[in-house]
């Protein structure tokens, strides 16, 4: 879930440097609202993005609980962490 004024605080608070070539995991990904991660995969030239979320749908790259993300992926996987709602 993603309000309309998150989209918006995003677009004004995104740098390159804070995407460009980094391994993004968004936590929370499943599309509801809205999603930043169309706006970063456009504007930026991420290396990977992973959308976990806890059921099936747009934007959910893998069925995870969050409690369970550490033993999954390890620690230091990723370079940015992002969730909306």
């Amino acid at each position: 879930m993603c309000h309309v004024s998150i989209l918006e605080f995003f677009i004004k608070s995104m740098e390159a440097e804070e995407f460009n070539k980094k391994r993004i995991l968004e936590v929370g990904s499943k599309y509801v609202n809205g999603s930043v991660r169309p706006l970063i995969e456009k504007f930026f030239s991420p290396e990977e993005y992973i959308g976990v979320d806890i059921e099936s749908g747009k934007f959910v790259d893998l069925i995870l609980p969050a409690e369970k993300l550490l033993w999954y992926f390890g620690s230091e996987t990723f370079d940015v962490v992002i969730a909306t709602e």
